[in-house]
């Protein structure tokens, strides 16, 4: 181990080298004696900045290249914004650790503090590339406008304040991470914005065969985050992973009132339009976090969202 070079594959956003440097030093801390480096990478979902994500064909928009290259074994570890990653990764990758989640939620960037969706004037303007945020939007508020936006944090920021707009939607964890939190004006609590599967934690991706690397990375995993991610994740796997369709979920480790650790899981499907929304809540063993969120997924398919699945497939499938 002591010889050993690690190479880190990450995207060359700020905010994705800042997610790559944490695993990096992490490890670090265990292996002082380690020689580990990062490659940046760019991925399709980089390269394509002026169409909306759901009108991008192709999964893993921004993992496909960097998987590629750890395959190939150029990189010996993936570093990804675990809501970017897919349910399904290519035969011989496995998600090494999930690393600790950090805030969940989504906020609000306005020019007016404490700013939350309901108090936004009336047919305010707003701006999000997330489908998933569209959905909940709409879904309380029918007379805002959205706009698709696109580009990392700061690029978003800044097309925000040069514009006339009412506000932006971003992800809180991306925010603190970068040190930008004074550009919050409001955190949207997650019964009002269920966030996307994953969101806040990071997916660290490894060959499988790779035990030396799977070694490093055990003390990077962190438990409880992996326990409430793999709910998560089964049940957008359950609704077909790389469907387009408005998808969230959170799952949240809970002790009950007799005293017992249980899992909470939260998901729903929506439309863009926000008119068909449904959500629902259950709660599960922490030992199979998985059997949870196929039994969510199970329960919203049967209140109406089969047919929203089915819809965003036949567009698909159209194009």
């Amino acid at each position: 181990m002591d010889n050993r070079r690690i190479l880190i594959g990450t995207r060359a956003s700020e905010l994705a080298i800042w997610q790559a440097e944490f695993v990096k030093k992490f490890i670090k801390r265990q292996y002082p004696q380690l020689d580990i480096n990062l490659k940046l990478i760019k991925t399709e979902g980089d390269k394509v900045l002026d169409t909306a994500l759901d009108k991008i064909e192709g999964k893993g928009l921004f993992t496909k290249e960097i998987e590629n290259e750890l395959l190939s074994g150029e990189i010996d570890i993936a570093v990804h914004s675990l809501k970017d990653l897919p349910t399904d990764l290519p035969q011989g990758l496995i998600l090494g650790a999930i690393t600790e989640r950090q805030s969940a939620e989504d906020v609000i960037v306005s020019k007016e503090k404490r700013m939350s969706i309901r108090k936004l004037p009336k047919k305010a303007t707003i701006a999000t590339s997330s489908l998933r945020r569209q959905a909940q939007v709409r879904y309380f508020r029918k007379d805002i406008t959205i706009l698709d936006l696109r580009g990392n944090i700061q690029t978003r920021i800044k097309k925000y304040l040069e514009s006339d707009w009412d506000a932006i939607i971003l992800a809180k964890a991306g925010l603190e991470r970068l040190g930008m939190e004074e550009y919050i004006s409001g955190v949207l609590e997650i019964k009002d914005m269920l966030p996307a599967v994953g969101q806040g934690a990071l997916g660290v991706e490894i060959r499988h065969d790779d035990s030396l690397v799977k070694e490093l990375l055990k003390k990077v995993n962190h438990q409880n985050s992996e326990i409430e991610i793999k709910a998560e994740r089964a049940f957008l796997k359950r609704l077909g992973g790389g469907c387009k369709a408005p998808i969230a979920a959170y799952a949240k480790l809970h002790k009950n009132s007799m005293g017992k650790i249980i899992l909470l899981i939260d998901g729903l499907v929506a439309t863009v339009d926000g008119k068909n929304y449904f959500r629902s809540t259950i709660s599960g063993s922490p030992n199979e976090p998985e059997k949870a969120g196929i039994t969510l997924a199970e329960s919203v398919l049967k209140m109406g969202a089969r047919k929203i699945i089915k819809e965003v497939r036949n567009i698909a499938g159209r194009k």
